[in-house]
């Protein structure tokens, strides 16, 4: 990928790499430790600018002031995916969902979970894309590529648990 910028920026969940197209739309935010989170690679340009309105949001979200960010987003994947991830954005701040409630929400069915799953643990926008808000069916703090200690600080943020 060319042409890719970078920033960092410090977050209560531990400091966030978020990178962004040449017309500054969010390309991932990835945590340290995260499975399949991307890394700083040679030929990226770091320039905050095009992360402005992004490290505003995120402020106001971790302050608890802010319940959906309003960014250009641009992950890479494919249509299932992005099927997928569309839906992540419809449980709201606050809520979760079940990775069987997401499959239902995408007319995928009961057998596709495990495949929803994989596409959810795939996200490579954490945080701004909620995959943190989907839990297993019993309520269990499964599959957060971020770690399951941030997925419970992202959740009690936002008075999911208490």
């Amino acid at each position: 990928m060319t042409n890719v910028y970078f920033t960092r920026l410090d977050a209560p969940v531990g400091p966030l790499l978020l990178t962004a197209d040449p017309d500054g739309a969010l390309t991932s935010l990835s945590v340290p430790g995260q499975k399949g989170g991307r890394t700083v690679q040679d030929g990226w340009r770091h320039d905050p600018g095009p992360f402005r309105a992004a490290a505003e949001q995120l402020a106001a979200y971790f302050a608890g002031e802010l319940k959906e960010f309003r960014l250009p987003l641009r992950p890479t994947g494919t249509e299932f995916r992005h099927r997928v991830w569309a839906a992540l954005d419809e449980v709201p701040y606050g809520a979760t969902a079940t990775y069987g409630e997401i499959a239902a929400r995408i007319g995928a069915p009961r057998a596709a979970v495990r495949a929803v799953g994989g596409a959810i643990g795939a996200n490579p926008l954490l945080v701004v894309r909620p995959c943190h808000r989907v839990i297993g069916a019993k309520g269990a703090m499964t599959g957060y590529a971020g770690g399951v200690e941030r997925k419970v600080r992202l959740l009690t943020l936002e008075g999911a648990l208490h």
